[in-house]
């Protein structure tokens, strides 16, 4: 890959993003971020009746979720002018043709083909229309649609993930570039753009394979290089479903407030459908240094929901303190490092973080069985005298075990209860220095402390 590498990531906002939209962000991003290069955010909008403000605020806040944020970010909709202009170089070049054909002309002559046993591939009969003829069907009121004439060539490039490919593009159906209303298709802006932002190297699905024979033809055509491409494998449920933004439960905004954590997310999304397990990683670098275009299977990768609970759960287990700092401080949460390594190991979500951090630092009554009062009386005129340390549970357990020669369950269950209220949890010799000796002892008195 060139260095420094631009890549860009090209959503529609007609929708809310999901997983494996992410899968494709994530390569470039990564892809960028580990060789120094350039991630691009471009809202292909161009589609004006389907793309909406609120869809590309909410991609950007996705992006921003998961740690990508661009390095930077724009609209195709601001670009129309040098979409125009490059329609105006393909005209002169011969390469942009008027066609007048109805879209029910156009069905008709695709069920002919279909019927005759040929593939359904346009006839290029625009090309035979004389000037006189363009003039007839514009006074009916036509309105040419724009087609880019193929050369009728195999087009060859080494794919990033699939290796050597081809295509003839004498199989392929003349593009539409600009629609009888003047708005443009997809194609033409995407390789405008590309050449303009000088992108090195295009990442994405495999479902464009077939579009980049055109576009390398387009490239040409404009007097520009044409990228490295590389399609991934899709993303589909376990059921073999392909994932689309109806799936609204697999949206990124729809996961986070779920509660899943954006590493174990961006994990998932990246890993699944490769050599590498899926795993949890501590940070998008360590994340990016798993990325290999080359490992990616060309089977489809199929991605379990249900999994992404357990991978939350271990991302949370290994997240170091300086990337849960801001997040503790956001909630009120206090206790510094020694709170989050204390609790980290007993979430499932970040949210119940803020459950502990009330088991610490809030007055509560924990439970207190009629039968222990007496064995937690004798445990709270043991307890040592402030400091306290991670070495002061051990010391303290060990007197009450000798006072009261009790061991196992019943030494250290009815503790646990009275301190806690929960059945389990964090280890208690990391929770009675965040404690302090007076919530202690109250607690085992049965108040509310």
């Amino acid at each position: 890959m060139p260095s420094p590498p631009v890549l860009r990531f090209a959503p529609s906002p007609t929708g809310l993003i999901h997983v494996g939209n992410a899968r494709t962000a994530l390569l470039n991003a990564l892809l960028a971020r580990r060789a120094g290069g350039t991630f691009i955010l471009r809202f292909d909008d161009t589609d004006a009746a389907r793309s909406r403000t609120e869809y590309a605020d909410a991609i950007a806040a996705d992006l921003a979720w998961l740690g990508i944020a661009p390095d930077l970010a724009f609209r195709q909709s601001d670009r129309i002018a040098d979409y125009a202009a490059a329609a105006e170089r393909l005209k002169a070049a011969g390469r942009l043709y008027p066609a007048y054909e109805s879209e029910e002309e156009l069905e008709l002559k695709r069920r002919l083909q279909r019927a005759r046993g040929l593939p359904p591939v346009y006839d290029r009969a625009a090309l035979a229309l004389t000037d006189a003829d363009r003039v007839r069907l514009e006074a009916e009121g036509r309105r040419p649609h724009w087609r880019f004439r193929l050369d009728h060539r195999v087009v060859a490039w080494d794919d990033g993930v699939r290796g050597p490919q081809q295509v003839d593009t004498a199989s392929l159906s003349d593009p539409v570039l600009v629609r009888a209303d003047g708005s443009f298709l997809y194609t033409l802006p995407s390789v405008v753009d590309d050449l303009a932002m000088g992108v090195t190297c295009v990442v994405r699905g495999e479902d464009h394979v077939t579009n980049t024979a055109v576009q390398i033809e387009i490239f040409e055509a404009l007097g520009g290089p044409a990228p490295r491409f590389a399609h991934h494998n899709l993303l589909t449920l376990p059921s073999g479903e392909g994932l689309s933004k109806r799936l609204g439960h697999l949206s990124l905004s729809a996961l986070r407030e779920a509660g899943h954590e954006a590493l174990a997310v961006a994990a998932a999304a990246v890993l699944v459908g490769t050599s590498h397990a899926v795993e949890a990683v501590e940070s998008l670098d360590a994340l990016a240094g798993m990325v290999d275009l080359a490992h990616i299977s060309r089977a489809p990768a199929r991605f379990d929901p249900e999994d992404l609970a357990q991978l939350t759960a271990r991302t949370l287990h290994m997240m170091p303190f300086e990337a849960a700092a801001s997040r503790l401080g956001a909630a009120g949460i206090g206790g510094g490092a020694a709170f989050w390594l204390a609790v980290r190991g007993n979430l499932a979500r970040f949210s119940e973080a803020a459950d502990w951090w009330s088991v610490v630092a809030r007055p509560m009554a924990g439970l207190v069985a009629e039968a222990d009062r007496g064995f937690l009386a004798e445990a709270a005129g043991l307890l040592p005298a402030e400091p306290w340390d991670a070495q002061t549970y051990g010391a303290w357990i060990k007197a009450v075990k000798d006072a009261s020669g009790r061991a196992g369950k019943v030494l250290f269950h009815p503790l646990r209860l009275a301190l806690t209220g929960r059945e389990k949890g964090p280890e208690l010799a990391a929770l009675l220095p965040l404690m302090g000796r007076a919530r202690v002892a109250g607690r085992l008195g049965g108040e509310a402390a």
